[in-house]
């Protein structure tokens, strides 16, 4: 037996089969023009956080490259940032985690995520200057770490290719000297709103649902059986 689901693509199209764990809180984005629809796609809360982390992370690095407003009030607002976004996470993924027995994997996020808040404020108002110094390559490593324990969790190649893309993007730092925060906010956005913007893949669903109902489970079992009818 495979560790990976050797039957799924790591990326493909979004499937609208989705299970019941997958349907709770499900966003429909549809743009049209008169009759012409120009946009539609669908978004899971697990979606909805990394589009919200895509933001943040965008905001964040991009503004910090940009902007001259000063290291203190940056650090306040990226704490801010940080720490908000992560409470959002929690509220939307609480019940998924919950169902797919994968709390240790959002736990490892938000310890990933206020041990770099605290090491960068630390770094800002202690005048740490090996820290500042290496803000980018400290959050990159952190997610990093972040997507290489998802991606075992969730038994998911995109995941940990997502960790390898963000180890590699520390190791490019060095060539991109002045354009640092720029380049880290490119990779962890693009990244993000690669995962919100497509389906990837993960191990095969199980069948222990604790948190869900008998009629729920058979729900999932016809999902699934529609979704293996169109690979």
């Amino acid at each position: 037996m495979t560790f990976f689901n050797p039957t799924e693509p790591i990326l493909r199209p979004k499937q609208y089969a989705l299970d019941y764990q997958d349907r709770q809180g499900l966003l429909h984005v549809q743009l049209k023009i008169k009759n012409k629809t120009l946009v539609s796609s669908i978004y899971t809360r697990i979606d909805q956080v990394f589009g919200l982390w895509g933001l943040i992370s965008a905001a964040i690095f991009i503004n910090a490259q940009f902007t001259p407003i000063s290291w203190v009030t940056q650090a306040i607002v990226w704490s801010v940032l940080t720490v908000g976004g992560t409470l959002v996470t929690i509220g939307l993924t609480h019940f998924w985690v919950a169902v797919e027995r994968l709390h240790w994997v959002l736990y490892v996020w938000v310890i990933l995520m206020l041990v770099g808040v605290a090491i960068t404020d630390l770094g800002i108002f202690l005048g740490w200057g090996q820290v500042l110094m290496h803000l980018s390559h400290l959050w990159l490593g952190l997610c990093a770490i972040g997507y290489f324990c998802t991606g075992i969790g969730m038994r998911s190649r995109a995941f940990i290719i997502s960790g390898i893309i963000h180890s590699l993007g520390i190791v490019s730092l060095s060539y991109v000297v002045g354009w640092q925060f720029l380049v880290t906010g490119l990779i962890m956005a693009a990244n993000l709103f690669v995962l919100a913007e497509t389906q990837w893949d993960m191990r095969l669903p199980i069948e222990s649902y604790g948190l869900l109902t008998e009629k729920q489970k058979q729900f999932n079992r016809e999902q699934q059986k529609l979704r293996q009818a169109t690979c």
